[in-house]
């Protein structure tokens, strides 16, 4: 027997993004739920690796109705970020349902919303509100299967720390954020090599007091929200290059790497006996970190609203053209560079929230947010 649960909204995604639109939802007495595929709220900083930091200091790290605990200077942990979320789900009895990876989202049967699979529940919404970033699944090169057997190979999304790597020269391929960060992780233990063109870096050093108290503030208040966004002309023209080749270095920049005894190169062209090809010659390392970042992972989308070359959803500010009732949040530049980060969600679940709301079929605040019903 399937189980089909009929609910007004159903947010796919238990992150910030979901948390976000779930608090926007519930201000707004619009019955909903929530499904997360991982199995407590938060796991999906839990698990990446263990020195990552926020990339913004705790002031700009809550969501709406709670800060961040902690001094506002403190640049918080992964896990101390993952411990906000839960709070954050607990405090405001928000409707997650963990553990629930969605299958399929595709049109209802009777044409009254959205059908969403997961295992062998299904659930029928009004509205859906896909809640996630676009870094779902680990995007590596081809190639990466002719590298000799002898190379220990691990993604970004798998690295947790230097222990899982053997001893010998590290080439981290791909020289944003994550490649840099992770670059300084391992640059005490191993010969690190970074290899790609560079992404562009954000100007001074993170731990410079002009950089503390004047560019971080500059940058999550005007740059990233206002400036950098689909609503300006330098936003718009930044946009492609930017969702392309990602986001400039923020906290570990070239000239740290550089201290730190990193060498740069160009790109990862190919394979030769076995041996990664950097700037045209065969490279002798002992593992290689692939920091080349995620595609969407949206196939489980059964409607026509991802994009055939990219597999992006097609969208306008998060509502998508011709599918009523369906809206994304929490995507790289939804509307600006900051959608994606935790200080910038909530300006989009707030917007997204609100045109649920007005297309709300008037049922009472207090209704019964799910009603279950058995199906053969």
């Amino acid at each position: 027997m399937n189980s089909t649960q009929h609910v007004d909204t159903l947010v796919i995604g238990g992150g910030q993004a979901g948390l976000a639109v779930s608090y926007q939802l519930q201000q707004r007495g619009i019955p909903h739920l929530v499904l997360d595929a991982a199995p407590r709220i938060g796991d999906a900083w839990r698990t990446r690796w263990d020195s990552l930091r926020l990339f913004t200091p705790a002031r700009y790290d809550g969501l709406d109705g709670m800060p961040f605990p902690g001094p506002p200077d403190a640049w918080p942990t992964k896990d101390q970020m993952a411990d906000y979320l839960a709070s954050y789900a607990e405090r405001f009895h928000l409707p997650v349902e963990s553990g629930h990876r969605v299958d399929a989202l595709r049109a209802a049967p009777d044409g009254d919303g959205y059908l969403v699979v997961s295992g062998d529940e299904s659930f029928q919404a009004r509205c859906v509100v896909v809640a996630m970033s676009n870094y779902q699944v680990p995007r590596i090169p081809a190639f990466a299967d002719d590298l000799s057997q002898g190379i220990r190979q691990l993604h970004a999304a798998e690295y947790r720390n230097p222990e899982q790597l053997l001893p010998g020269t590290v080439l981290l391929v791909g020289a944003g954020n994550s490649g840099a960060e992770i670059a300084k992780d391992l640059a005490a233990t191993h010969p690190v090599v970074v290899a790609g063109p560079s992404t562009g870096e954000v100007p001074g050093s993170a731990t410079s007091f002009v950089s503390r108290h004047i560019v971080v503030h500059v940058l999550n208040r005007l740059v990233f929200p206002r400036i950098m966004s689909v609503d300006t002309p330098i936003g718009r023209r930044a946009r492609p290059r930017i969702m392309s080749k990602g986001v400039p270095l923020i906290r570990v920049k070239s000239r740290e790497l550089a201290r730190l005894g990193v060498r740069r190169t160009g790109r990862v062209t190919g394979v030769d006996h076995g041996r990664p090809v950097v700037d045209g010659e065969p490279l002798d390392v002992a593992d290689v970190v692939w920091c080349t970042g995620f595609s969407a992972g949206f196939d489980w989308i059964r409607l026509p609203v991802l994009d055939d070359a990219t597999g992006e959803p097609v969208h306008d500010r998060g509502v998508v053209p011709g599918a009523p009732g369906l809206f994304f949040v929490g995507l790289h530049f939804l509307t600006s560079m900051s959608s994606a980060m935790v200080h910038g969600v909530g300006r989009d679940a707030a917007r997204i929230a609100g045109l649920v709301a007005s297309t709300s079929l008037g049922e009472p605040a207090q209704a019964l947010a799910v009603v279950r019903t058995t199906a053969p």
